[in-house]
């Protein structure tokens, strides 16, 4: 009989053996692998054993996979068998159940990778890949992806595509209210091909159709040049593996070409690797803590300067509301140390780490494992941090190139 449009019958159809094998073997695998977590460095990537023994619950709480929630996913998917009208794909109803297991926690920073974006998650953080060398954003409000750095030389800005266009297509595919990471990984691709974009240009909204070469890229996560009076400007637009060498080389040139000030800008740096982003603070701060975790049995992992290499120059670092994570230690190692006055605006507030841990067949887990601490105590998460002096940006439209908060970060450096 039909109610409401739907399809209803007392009966319901037999199990099936493969389909009971699917559920049961797919949700235990995943309790598993959220139960055994090898210990290692936050935003490493950390293998887990192929062989499991002794694990019969979560630990320390109530079972979440039971025999209810089988029976019940026995039932959903007999059911789906039977009257699904297209064809099903058991590979993706896998991988959902993984990725769905883990946004349970309802922690919008922990998530599971199938294959394919794990491949891509470990080209972002080495910082090198096959594609067309642009930073992208996702805008919540229309659900495109907006340009907000062109590589310099690279097939992006080859191609014509500018800081501030949206993408509405990419090879003719709607993408509007894909995930940011679906978009990103249509536009990469095999080194020699094409990938053509459509974008919306400027406040007049002007479609553009642009046709990209892919090529190898090394992610320019450091930007610098000097300024008038001897004013060294330095921008890091995150923390990657590539970074460190990129800051090292461009502060050697800066120094040698007579810098006497400094101004270093975070601004709309979402965040990177704990690692480098010590590794840096390290040149800059005196011996002594840079910033410590606290995980969820108040273990501590401290993480220190051991030697004094305090910058001696003054010095200015640039945020804003974007400015998130890794950037957010360093604002916070240089604030308590007095080395820096802070310009900007309220950074986002990302206190927590995240850890990448692999699950032994091509995917992994990135899940939140501990809180991080200013060198004073300081917790940042759900807060941000507040700017020594708050500075708005204004845009200019008649000068588009004009920055406000760069102007008053160099008023200030100079006063120093």
């Amino acid at each position: 009989m039909e109610q409401n449009g739907y399809q209803y019958s007392e009966n319901l159809p037999p199990k099936k053996e493969d389909g009971h094998k699917f559920i049961k073997g797919a949700l235990l695998g995943a309790l598993l692998v959220c139960l055994v977590i090898a210990a290692g460095t936050a935003l490493g990537f950390v293998k887990i054993g192929p062989k499991v023994q002794g694990v019969s619950s979560v630990a320390g709480g109530e079972q979440v996979v039971d025999d209810a929630t089988e029976t019940k996913l026995e039932l959903i998917q007999a059911l789906i068998d039977r009257y699904y009208l297209h064809d099903i794909d058991k590979d993706a109803q896998k991988e959902y159940l993984y990725l769905g297991y883990v946004a349970g926690l309802g922690d919008q920073y922990s998530t599971y990778y199938d294959e394919e974006e794990t491949k891509q998650l470990m080209e972002d953080t080495e910082g090198t890949f096959s594609g067309i060398g642009a930073t992208m954003t996702l805008e919540e409000s229309t659900g495109l992806v907006e340009v907000v750095n062109v590589y310099p030389d690279s097939p992006a800005e080859k191609g014509g595509l500018k800081d501030g266009d949206k993408i509405y297509q990419v090879d003719g595919e709607d993408i509007a209210g894909q995930d940011l990471s679906e978009v990103v990984a249509k536009i990469k691709g095999e080194k020699g091909t094409d990938v053509s974009l459509s974008v919306y240009r400027g406040d007049d909204m002007e479609e553009k159709e642009l046709t990209f070469t892919r090529d190898t890229i090394e992610k320019a996560t450091v930007e610098y040049e000097m300024k008038e009076n001897h004013v060294g400007y330095l921008k890091i637009t995150e923390f990657d593996d590539v970074t460190y060498d990129q800051y090292v080389n461009a502060m050697d040139d800066l120094e040698n070409q007579g810098m006497e000030r400094l101004i270093i800008d975070l601004r709309s740096n979402p965040g990177g690797n704990v690692s480098t982003v010590c590794d840096i603070l390290k040149t800059l701060l005196p011996k002594g803590m840079i910033v410590y975790t606290e995980d969820k049995n108040g273990e501590k992992t401290e993480y220190k300067n051991d030697e004094d290499h305090t910058f001696d120059k003054p010095l200015v670092v640039m945020v804003n509301g974007n400015s998130a994570s890794a950037s957010e230690i360093f604002t916070g190692a240089v604030q308590d140390y007095g080395l820096a006055t802070i310009v900007g605006t309220q950074t986002y507030g990302k206190g927590v780490v995240q850890q990448l841990i692999d699950l032994q067949d091509g995917t992994c887990l990135k899940l939140t494992v501990s809180q991080y601490y200013t060198p004073k105590g300081r917790s940042i998460n759900g807060v941000g941090i507040e700017p020594d002096e708050i500075v708005e940006y204004e845009e200019n439209k008649e000068d588009p190139n004009a920055d406000n908060q760069l102007d008053r970060a160099m008023e200030i450096v100079q006063q120093k």
